[in-house]
């Protein structure tokens, strides 16, 4: 089973090259961002979940990781995931590993697009014209979010890198030219 951790900060690019992705290697696509967006906003979780990203935070770990199984668990005989925004700390690198093992597979590697900041900056200002999405439009919690990835999801890489899982690929150009280095990078 095929088990991808597409990894890099906010704005980078995962949520396009996970489509893209999920299609060429029939992938499920699990991102945390959509599923914790797809939450009944009524529920508690929900308005738990917003809370903390409303201010551009990370949700606790105990809560992504409940949430995650779950939706891992209402896909069966599939090929493989591609887990999108997830795992965000080495507490959460850790379950998944545990979660995975559980089920008799593992993650085959981690996916890091390396994007420089001020790139970064431009796209999710850009696609907060287009989706209307709030934490995308705000300047500030967009460093935020940029620092929260810096300090508590970068190091991560260094969970998988010690596993010798980890393959950073530039995550700058065309969604094609980054696109086929993802894919190199898997087929390799």
């Amino acid at each position: 089973m095929l088990n991808l951790v597409l990894f890099g900060p906010p704005g980078a690019g995962k949520g396009t090259q996970s489509d893209l992705l999920k299609n060429k290697y029939e992938l499920v696509h699990i991102s945390t961002g959509d599923v914790f967006r797809g939450l009944d906003p009524n529920s508690d979780l929900a308005k738990l979940a917003k809370s903390y990203a409303d201010e551009g935070n990370l949700v606790p770990d105990e809560i992504t990781i409940k949430i995650l199984e779950s939706e891992v668990q209402k896909h069966s005989n599939i090929k493989g995931v591609i887990y999108d925004g997830f795992p965000r700390t080495t507490a959460q690198a850790e379950a998944l590993d545990t979660f995975l093992t559980s089920k008799g597979t593992e993650v085959s590697m981690m996916l890091s697009l390396v994007v420089p900041e001020e790139e970064l900056k431009k796209r999710l200002l850009a696609r907060a014209e287009v989706s209307g999405r709030a934490d995308d439009a705000d300047p500030d919690i967009i460093q935020n979010r940029i620092d929260t990835y810096n300090s508590s999801t970068a190091p991560v890489a260094a969970f998988y890198k010690a596993q010798g899982k980890l393959k950073e690929v530039k995550g700058v150009g065309s969604i094609e030219d980054i696109f086929e280095r993802l894919c190199s990078a898997i087929d390799s």
